[in-house]
């Protein structure tokens, strides 16, 4: 099993990231590979989460995990219940990234 973590801090790489996510699940469909996604946004990308062509992307790749840092939630003056329903909040963007590295999750950030 394959484990990746995305990065995205920046706005302007939401779309460069979701083209990435493609990319790699269409390999992955057809050389049959197991891979877990996950995406860690924290810093001012965390405005995507409020993006209607985000958001439809967001549902569309269910089998993605999309995190979001509650502190830059808080400096965004964004309340967790507006983001996609499937999107995990994670106390702290930096620590999280850390958790999954120790858990064998490969870190990319486009």
């Amino acid at each position: 099993m394959n484990k990746i973590v995305f990065h995205i801090d920046e706005l302007a790489h939401w779309e460069h990231t979701l083209s990435n996510i493609h990319n790699l699940l269409t390999y992955a469909t057809e050389q049959k590979l197991e891979i877990q996604i996950k995406v860690l946004v924290n810093g001012d990308a965390i405005m995507g989460y409020l993006m209607p062509s985000y958001i439809d992307e967001i549902v569309s790749l269910s089998n993605v995990n999309f995190r979001a840092c509650n502190n830059s939630l808080k400096s965004h003056a964004i309340n967790p219940d507006q983001l996609p329903k499937s999107v995990t909040v994670v106390p702290v963007g930096v620590y999280d990234l850390l958790q999954l590295q120790d858990q064998g999750y490969r870190y990319v950030k486009p």
